[in-house]
């Protein structure tokens, strides 16, 4: 395996144990709702893996062209993204088109994308590939054309590429689809596996199961790149299933044994409040060593939830972990220690909000606020915290999160006026402090709102939004919106509901107003109720602040 102590056999992405040793053992056991598992062997991943590239290159497709692939997410997605590895190309998944995304917006941002990235080729689904075609620069490739040019036989012979050559591009959330393509080197995502497999203590055993979206960091490279880096096998099923059937997750893990699975902090709330009863009986996740809680702040109240409904599941507090990571740092920057419960920080409330310092308190303490420590940083990441001339803070003061790592991106893809470092160290727009060399994040700094003098975070006030009866959950955003007269700014509240009775919307307004001013300091000003499918998502499926503010004020503007 990609240890620490084995890292200098790995040269490239070509050398996953799953290419070196194509045997009968499982690589990807892909699971759907309407039909039986696929069970793809290591021999058949590579036999796929290699068609694909063979097709690839028929296609026109040459080492170095970045190719898209904005497709279903399926075993189709996969074969295609490694067959471009093989072949040298740069692929880049993106996110699909769905029913909660405007496509006109979707296709304005992927035809940006191409011109500004100079995309070779779109790899894409026969529905929406004519659609496409009309709009971007580029060829555009159905299901249909890429089957039709696979071989039973194919002859090919891999690309050698370079270490420090790009192995794959991510992408940064923003609504502008990926205008911001975090491109990695092998070296990079070498360095990266490797010092997290020792973090997690990775192991022969494991199991990965996952429903993580490919085009996310957290669902490509620990839900993707590493199990079949690692060789160990992938239980993987569709986002959009496990959304419709939270179920599948603990039927995955009973069913295989799983050990690891990675998720957002609203999956333990989703797991916890959507799963029926009758859907658990006779599972046991009692195989997991971990469930990581990554991507989204971390709430002590999520880790209680979920252990308290699958407590008779076999799911115990030490269990749940926690990693801060970002695209950028390929996945990973902290990782708590497996089989150790989370450090919680209590602190006050009043004192991050105005001195912007977190200052231990006592649990009952009236002004207590708790947070999750993500761990300490991985082998090969430094983290600092700095204020805003870039220079070093204390432990407990609350600065900008900087980092410095062996795994960090060459650069934004083609964006040479994008320059995210200073004096070597990543600006991750991230706000957090450090106690005791552990890293907890407090929110993003493009996001702070600051009212009367308070630092207010937006993700903690969506977090109390959310556990309000009748909120959509997951889809509440909290902005500021600049306020003259008062000379300060106000604080908003957009809540998707799924009644329409107005005495009930009336309830669910004055639920939200009172459970934010008991578990804050917080007073709303606005708290506006909508319709599902309102609010507007980045191109990973995150809550866009910025466009939801600018639609909320574009809609008062007109009313």
């Amino acid at each position: 395996m990609l240890t620490l102590a084995t890292r200098n056999s790995y040269h490239t992405l070509l050398d996953a144990e799953t290419l070196r040793t194509p045997n009968d053992s499982p690589a990807i056991i892909y699971l759907s709702l309407e039909a039986e598992p696929i069970i793809v062997s290591r021999a058949r991943f590579v036999h796929s893996i290699t068609a694909y590239a063979a097709a690839l290159r028929e296609m026109g497709i040459q080492p170095r062209d970045l190719v898209v692939i904005a497709h279903t997410q399926d075993l189709e997605s996969i074969y295609a993204f490694w067959g471009a590895i093989l072949l040298g190309a740069i692929p880049s998944m993106f996110s699909t088109l769905t029913e909660k995304l405007d496509p006109d917006i979707y296709t304005a941002n992927l035809t940006e994308l191409v011109k500004r990235s100079q995309v070779h080729a779109v790899l894409t689904t026969d529905n929406f590939a004519p659609t496409l075609a009309d709009r971007v620069g580029c060829p555009v490739y159905g299901s249909q054309t890429l089957l039709a040019s696979l071989s039973d036989s194919p002859e090919f012979t891999p690309n050698a590429p370079a270490p420090d050559e790009i192995a794959l591009l991510q992408h940064s959330s923003g609504t502008t689809g990926l205008q911001k393509g975090v491109a990695l080197s092998h070296t990079a995502v070498l360095n990266q596996l490797a010092s997290y497999a020792d973090a997690i203590a990775l192991n022969e055993q494991d199991v990965i199961v996952s429903w993580l979206p490919l085009y996310h960091d957290m669902g490509l490279i620990a839900g993707f790149l590493m199990p079949l880096i690692q060789g160990i096998p992938l239980v993987l099923m569709s986002p959009f299933e496990w959304v419709k059937s939270p179920a599948m997750l603990f039927r995955a893990i009973d069913t295989y044994r799983g050990t690891l699975c990675w998720l957002p902090n609203f999956a333990y709330n989703h797991c916890a409040r959507r799963i029926r009863q009758r859907d658990l009986e006779g599972l046991s996740a009692a195989s997991m060593r971990m469930f990581i809680n990554c991507s989204e702040p971390v709430y002590a109240e999520s880790h209680e939830l979920f252990t308290e409904r699958f407590a008779l599941r076999g799911v115990v507090p030490s269990m749940l972990a926690v990693s801060y990571a970002m695209a950028e740092n390929t996945f990973a920057v902290t990782q708590t220690a497996p089989g150790v419960v989370p450090t919680l920080d209590v602190i006050d409330r009043v004192a991050l909000q105005s001195d912007l310092r977190a200052v231990p308190v006592a649990a009952d303490h009236p002004n207590s606020l708790v947070k999750v420590s993500c761990g300490l940083p991985i082998h090969g990441v430094e983290v600092r915290t700095v204020d805003a001339e870039g220079q070093p803070l204390s432990e407990r003061v609350v600065g900008e999160i900087v980092v410095r790592s062996d795994s960090m991106l060459s650069g934004y893809y083609m964006r040479p006026d994008l320059q995210p470092f200073r004096d070597g160290w990543y600006l991750t727009g991230d706000r957090g402090y450090l106690a005791e060399g552990e890293v907890y994040i407090v929110g993003r700094s493009k996001d702070l709102i600051i009212n009367a003098g308070k630092n207010v975070y937006p993700g903690d006030i969506e977090a109390i939004v959310n556990t309000v009866s009748g909120v959509h959950a997951g889809r509440a955003v909290v902005f500021g919106v600049p306020d003259e007269r008062e000379g300060t700014e106000l604080i908003a509240v957009v809540a998707e509901v799924e009644t329409d009775d107005p005495d009930a919307r009336k309830a669910i307004i004055q639920n939200i107003r009172q459970a934010v001013a008991q578990r804050s300091t917080v007073t709303l000003n606005y708290v506006q109720l909508v319709d599902a499918r309102w609010l507007i998502k980045t191109s990973s499926g995150k809550i866009a602040r910025a466009a939801n503010r600018d639609k909320w004020l574009a809609e008062r503007a007109t009313n």
